[in-house]
């Protein structure tokens, strides 16, 4: 997988660059996510590594599928992947593009895991302590593991927050035999 990331970064990095300098990070997201859904399709993808279909045929059927939603821009940018062979990896640079907007735009991806469902009061408390902690605006995704007993566990990038019933047992066990 860190190959695909280590191709698809300076793509990303460059429809990042175009796209903020024209202020239009939202229409370049939708768009990459559009094309990237259309890469994602099998009957797509199975053409990407055919030697008989040629790199504008694969752009004109990535641009004709994904239509107006894929705009100037992005059919160009389509246009450029196929001549280099990296329709493929359109999927990466989306998510990568997705990262660098919302690292601009101040905005973080938490994915709190908790062993009971948290409900919406709680979510608010927990989204304003961690927009206080990281100064960023939160966006919230929660997931339930009944082993975690009871607590959460809490995610964003490299960073983990972990309170789960779970781990303090775990770490009570391995005092108790070292």
């Amino acid at each position: 997988m860190a190959d695909r990331l280590t191709i698809a970064r300076p793509y990303a990095r460059a429809a990042f660059a175009e796209a903020r300098g024209h202020q239009r990070l939202e229409p370049w997201s939708e768009a990459l996510r559009v094309a990237a859904e259309v890469v994602r399709d099998p009957r797509v993808r199975r053409l990407l590594g055919n030697p008989r279909v040629t790199p504008e045929q694969l752009a004109q059927l990535v641009s004709g599928i994904a239509g107006t939603q894929l705009g100037r821009e992005g059919a160009n940018l389509v246009r450029m992947l196929a001549a280099n062979r990296r329709l493929g990896y359109l999927p990466e640079i989306s998510a990568l593009f997705d990262e660098l907007k919302d690292a601009a735009l101040g905005v973080a991806d938490v994915t709190v895991t908790s062993a009971a469902p948290v409900d919406a009061s709680q979510q608010r408390k927990l989204a304003a302590a961690l927009q206080n902690r990281l100064k960023r605006t939160i966006r919230l995704h929660c997931a339930i593991d009944p082993q975690l007993i009871g607590g959460a566990v809490l995610r964003t990038g490299d960073l983990v927050i972990d309170g789960s019933l779970r781990t303090r047992l775990d770490r009570i066990a391995y005092e108790l035999t070292a």
